[in-house]
């Protein structure tokens, strides 16, 4: 790898992105508030923050910038989240998608790193400069201890990112090669931002797969996901009157067609396709099995109160046999066009102070 001698590409010694199945701290959350999109559905969201909250602190830690703490604390608290493992913090967002704004962390030599990417409200679409703010924020407020931060100069989500924690980072050509992010940089040079912010030196390059409603251009956290032992789960549709026939098809074909680094196919586990949702408009809504989260000794599965949502939580239990898989409602975060991954991030262990 040739360092540009330009920060933002150069390829520090010893980094590595972890993979999301990795031991945790915690995950971060943004609460809905009255100021976001999701003012008109705070009645129908907010018990799904509240279930996702309190799941991850039955087994480990949950922080959440949010408005108005005590208002928070007491919904909890009546769910029977476990207290002393939330931390709060005052903290003003645009919206809630901490996948996206939240820090991505790496650990260079054995140390985690925080890394804090320009967000640009998935290209330009969405007012983001509170958001884009949020990392920042929580690192002067001491929410991620004494672990230290680095700005990066690339525009780039969690979302748009998986990664085997073993040098393999899978992502989609739509997002991370589209004009409305980094315009400036060819293929070549994001491979090489990729390896020099993440260690990385094995990228898979999806071609095919989209969601209709789907605000992020094809982020990988909506298609596909790399679990462990070199499997892959990918949200499938068996539908040929689907219009996502013919690009998830092209999707599983590539996906049948990648080899780990060291030559071997991956096995691949298709998840089962949501029947079709529609907001109050007639738009499509990007319902996907595939935006779970793993966390220490369970997974989190969106359902949609649908026919399939078992099956979908068999498809994760294969691919994670030793862990809990937990389905929760997520009907209404689509409305806002993204799922449970979505909402999250993982702070893996040794961040948290």
């Amino acid at each position: 790898m040739t360092n540009r001698g330009n920060d933002d590409i150069a390829m520090p010694m010893g980094r590595i992105l972890p993979a999301e199945w990795e031991e945790q701290d915690g995950v971060l959350l943004a609460w809905p508030h009255k100021d976001s999109d999701w003012r008109p559905y705070l009645a129908e969201v907010e018990p799904v923050f509240v279930e996702i909250a309190t799941q991850i602190s039955l087994f480990e830690r949950v922080v959440i910038i949010t408005p108005d703490k005590a208002t928070v604390a007491e919904k909890l608290r009546r769910a029977g989240a476990i207290a002393d493992r939330i931390a709060m913090y005052e903290i003003g967002t645009n919206d809630t998608w901490t996948r996206d704004f939240g820090p991505i962390t790496v650990f260079e030599d054995e140390r985690p790193l925080l890394l804090d990417f320009t967000f640009n409200g998935w290209g330009l679409k969405f007012v983001a400069d509170l958001d884009n703010q949020a990392t920042r924020q929580l690192r002067r407020a001491g929410a991620f201890g004494r672990t230290p931060l680095k700005t990066v100069g690339l525009v780039l989500e969690g979302g748009s990112i998986e990664s085997d924690g073993k040098g393999t980072l899978l992502s989609t050509e739509e997002c991370l090669l589209g004009p409305n992010r980094n315009p400036h940089l060819s293929r070549e040079a994001i491979e090489e931002a990729l390896a020099g912010q993440f260690g990385t030196d094995h990228v898979l390059w999806l071609g095919n797969g989209f969601l209709e409603g789907d605000d992020t251009d094809s982020h990988i956290d909506t298609l596909a996901r790399l679990c462990p032992d070199d499997t892959i789960l990918y949200q499938a549709c068996p539908d040929r009157q689907d219009l996502h026939f013919e690009a998830l098809q092209s999707m599983a074909a590539e996906l049948e067609a990648f080899r780990t680094r060291d030559g071997r196919p991956y096995r691949l586990i298709p998840l089962p396709w949501p029947s079709p949702r529609h907001d109050e408009d007639g738009q499509r809504l990007p319902a996907t099995y595939a935006n779970f989260l793993v966390i220490n000794g369970a997974v989190l599965v969106p359902t949609y109160q649908d026919a399939n949502d078992a099956a979908a939580l068999d498809a994760v239990r294969e691919a994670f046999p030793e862990r809990t898989v937990i389905g929760i409602d997520c009907l209404p975060l689509i409305v806002q066009h993204g799922s449970l991954h979505c909402l999250t991030m993982q702070i893996p262990k040794g961040v948290l102070p």
